[in-house]
């Protein structure tokens, strides 16, 4: 989109990224909420470590393996449609896990979710893309960040405070019914671009060959790559095994744990949107990636060591493990502009699935590893599965100094 817009566009404009910045305001909550509430899980349902953590990862498993027919859909179907179907699917997914009767139950709930919620990110960026200028780009991801891990902040400390005195399944439950208003919101909300700006993306192609065009550019791997080594490693620490490593290895309240939580995603929330705005500004994206990439696998050397910091050095340092996650925002942007245009929503996809991929796999990995360390001490299991963590974050850096310079604008234009 680069033509001037009326202000009656301007506020449709702003509708749209409104009601889907409120879809992944849902989408987020999702995903961090398991950690606040692990040990309400594993006592209701006697969960042993390893299935807690394929409760959790049950979201991530439909979530990345859907992300690329998101990103079809999104090009062919519209964002309008696959959006307001996966809501309501959330919707019911939220409520099942709400009730659930058993372990069975609440894995079906989980995956709903996931099914759900797994059009929601590809659809606000195709939105974006489709409403915004390139050089905005990286602005509008970041102020949707901000908004999304405002539910996953309200998913870490405040979910723990609020489950001492209202049970956890009538927070689901109000979730769910909220995410079916917001699809009816959603269906007469929404258009899914201004008058005239499908032509502008140029001529489209198939499904198909659009996804090979997306799949035989390196660049594409590049960014799924990183994607999948930095976001993987942080929402599987963030989204489950943060709070027990805290509670179990360093000996923290729940609170005191929920809390670290809760300032990593703040951290995350409020750079996000100055990262984009600072690389679309500036015109590169290739220093911000690097630098920022290089400053988060810094931060897992305390982790992986184990050590017992001051309450104040240690809510810094997990501040600054979501400040250095801000620099995802980047991955979408250099994604959507190293491919054809009208392909934005096949390649913002596929990279996506990178991150939700290795949070999929990455959360029972840890799981696994804390159920095999019964030979050594909590703190040292925990040890153990963030230097796996820091592992893979050392995967996503090195992907990161692959990533090519756009300056802030599609090469194919």
């Amino acid at each position: 989109m680069s033509a001037p817009l009326s202000p009656r566009l301007r506020r449709i404009r702003l509708l749209a990224f409104a009601l889907g910045a409120a879809g992944f305001f849902i989408a987020f909550f999702h995903r961090v909420a398991p950690g606040a509430i692990a040990a309400d899980l594993r006592s209701a349902y006697e969960l042993s470590a390893t299935m807690l953590g394929f409760v959790a990862a049950l979201y991530f498993y439909p979530y990345a393996l859907l992300q690329l027919p998101s990103g079809v859909l999104a090009d062919s179907v519209g964002p309008r449609r696959l959006f307001t179907g996966g809501m309501v699917v959330a919707g019911v997914g939220s409520l099942l896990f709400a009730f659930a009767p058993g372990a069975g139950w609440l894995l079906a709930g989980r995956g709903l979710v996931g099914v759900g919620v797994a059009v929601v990110f590809v659809s606000v960026l195709k939105l974006i893309a489709n409403w915004f200028r390139d050089n905005e780009f990286g602005t509008w991801v970041g102020v949707l960040q901000l908004v999304g891990n405002t539910g996953a902040v309200l998913a870490a400390w405040p979910l723990a405070w609020v489950v001492q005195y209202v049970a956890w399944s009538g927070v689901f439950a109000v979730i769910g019914v909220a995410s079916i208003v917001l699809a009816v919101a959603l269906w007469f909300g929404v258009q899914d671009a201004p008058p005239g700006a499908a032509s502008a993306d140029g001529p489209r192609t198939g499904w198909a060959e659009g996804l090979a065009v997306v799949s035989r550019n390196p660049q594409t791997w590049m960014a799924f790559t990183m994607h999948f080594g930095i976001l993987g490693s942080y929402m599987t620490f963030a989204g489950l095994w943060a709070v027990p490593y805290l509670t179990d290895g360093q000996s923290l309240s729940r609170a005191d744990a929920t809390l670290h939580v809760t300032v990593m995603i703040i951290g995350f929330a409020l750079v996000a949107p100055v990262i984009g705005a600072a690389s679309d500004r500036s015109g590169l994206r290739r220093p911000f990636v690097r630098g920022i990439s290089l400053a988060y696998l810094a931060c897992w050397v305390p982790l992986v060591m184990g050590w017992a910091l001051p309450m104040w050095a240690s809510l810094t340092l997990f501040t600054l493990v979501g400040m250095c996650i801000g620099n995802s925002v980047l991955c979408w942007a250099v994604a959507k502009e190293v491919n054809p245009p009208a392909l934005a929503g096949t390649a913002t996809s596929l990279v996506n699935t990178g991150g939700f991929l290795g949070t999929a796999l990455l959360q029972p990995a840890v799981g696994w590893i804390l159920d095999a360390s019964a030979d050594v001490s909590r703190l040292e299991a925990y040890c153990r599965a963030a230097g796996l963590l820091a592992l893979v974050a050392g995967v996503g850096l090195v992907a990161a100094f692959g990533l090519r310079e756009t300056r802030c604008s599609n090469v194919f234009r």
